[in-house]
């Protein structure tokens, strides 16, 4: 970075788009794989096909409680002319079926061999050693056949797939106690700054928190986190500890991102591989580095918190999915009603922060300007009420926030009662 460069400030910014993909360009999956039980593989990336080694069900089950019998055996039944059959006795039932009998079975048992139906048992009455049956059944009727939840050798997952509390059932379904699955990504993080501690600070120190916060964050986004000490502000002591950590997944630093004096980091990541993007149009946070030395993406986060989060949320997030081999899912969001209007500059992705209510009592009645959004009742909406606290270094204007409203680079704003997208971007993945 050159001193001019310093003294002009950033005369362009990239677009946060154009940013996200020239860094994950930067990016390559990791291949590292391991086993792993399926009761311990939730939110974990599957590493290979898996396919399903056995049908399920395995074998030609009852879908209620009822008989067994052979279709053909109740043709012609009705109410005023019941078909009459043999009841197989209880030691008896899992024997075959021949013409003329009935096996008592239970919701999900075995259909016995030679049945190829299940009555109801409210279609049937016992008479000692008989059962009568009202009503004439279909050959399949009330049967669930073998594999027809899964069928044996069905491709169940991809590489690739994050799987779920539902998918680890059904791979225990089919047979399945372990699974193949992606390491999770390991992911440095450097906190900079001279005027950091980790305790008591005095007059020009304050406590180092964005580390704690990013390093969390990678936790919450499936990767493993290497929470470094603080460095300072020394050239050759961040390009020490960069360097210690190329091999890792990711490298993420925080502080010393802008264009000031003490702002080294652009300079080290130039000095050790290459400077991708240094300045991005978004708010708070624009003076992030993104870069990459030795195969490693490097991302450079500002030091102000609530612009460090959110840059992590949008640009390291992504590249850790990457790495893991899967891609970022949009935040989960919920619909409000903004009560208060939120300025924008054009061309600036901007993130508000707001709570969330389910009642209009805070709005200052700023609310009722806009009849709201076409598709909705705005009086069904809960309000999204912007932080009255709202600059980049402001820590609890995030943490006590539900979420953010982003206003998009061509809007100049958002006015007061217009339904918004709150991102959830805190909500556990």
């Amino acid at each position: 970075m050159s001193h001019d460069r310093r003294e002009s400030g950033f005369k362009r910014r990239t677009r946060v788009a154009d940013a996200r993909a020239t860094l994950l360009d930067a990016v390559t999956p990791h291949d590292r794989t391991e086993s792993v039980p399926v009761e311990a593989a939730d939110g974990r990336v599957v590493a290979e096909p898996i396919d399903a080694p056995a049908p399920v069900p395995g074998y030609d089950r009852a879908a209620m409680d009822g008989y067994a019998v052979r279709a053909s055996d109740t043709f012609g039944a009705g109410d005023r002319s019941p078909a009459v059959l043999a009841a197989k006795s209880a030691e008896a039932e899992a024997d075959a079926v021949t013409p003329g009998e009935a096996a008592r079975v239970h919701t999900g048992s075995a259909v016995p061999e030679g049945a190829d139906a299940v009555v109801m048992i409210e279609q049937v009455e016992e008479v000692g050693d008989e059962v009568e049956v009202f009503d004439a059944v279909a050959t399949g009727e009330n049967v669930g056949e073998a594999g027809e939840d899964v069928a044996d050798g069905q491709r169940l997952y991809e590489p690739g797939h994050v799987l779920r509390p539902s998918d680890l059932g059904l791979l225990r379904s089919v047979g399945l106690d372990r699974v193949s699955v992606r390491e999770p990504p390991e992911v440095a993080v450097i906190p900079t700054g001279e005027e950091l501690v980790e305790s008591d600070p005095g007059p020009g120190e304050v406590i180092e928190t964005n580390g704690l916060t990013v390093s969390r964050l990678v936790e919450r986004w499936g990767g493993e986190a290497r929470y470094r000490d603080v460095v300072t502000d020394d050239p050759e002591a961040l390009r020490e500890a960069v360097a210690a950590d190329l091999d890792a997944d990711v490298v993420v630093t925080t502080g010393g991102s802008s264009v000031g004096e003490r702002d080294l980091i652009p300079e080290v990541v130039d000095g050790l591989g290459e400077v991708l993007v240094h300045g991005v149009a978004l708010k708070p946070g624009h003076p992030v580095c993104l870069g990459a030395a030795e195969g490693t993406p490097i991302v450079s986060l500002p030091g102000y918190p609530v612009a460090c989060i959110v840059n992590a949320a949008q640009f390291l997030r992504p590249a850790l999915k990457r790495a893991a081999g899967t891609d970022a899912e949009p935040f989960p969001t919920r619909r409000a009603t903004l009560a208060r209007k939120v300025a924008s500059e054009p061309g600036v992705r901007t993130f508000a922060r707001v709570t969330l209510s389910e009642s209009d009592d805070e709005t200052d009645g700023e609310a009722d300007e806009s009849d709201g959004d076409d598709d909705e009742s705005a009086d069904a909406l809960p309000t999204a009420t912007p932080t009255r606290a709202s600059g980049s270094g402001i820590l609890s204007s995030v943490a006590l926030a539900d979420g953010w409203v982003v206003v998009p680079e061509p809007r100049e704003g958002l006015d007061a009662g217009e339904a918004v997208d709150v991102e959830l971007w805190e909500v556990t993945e």
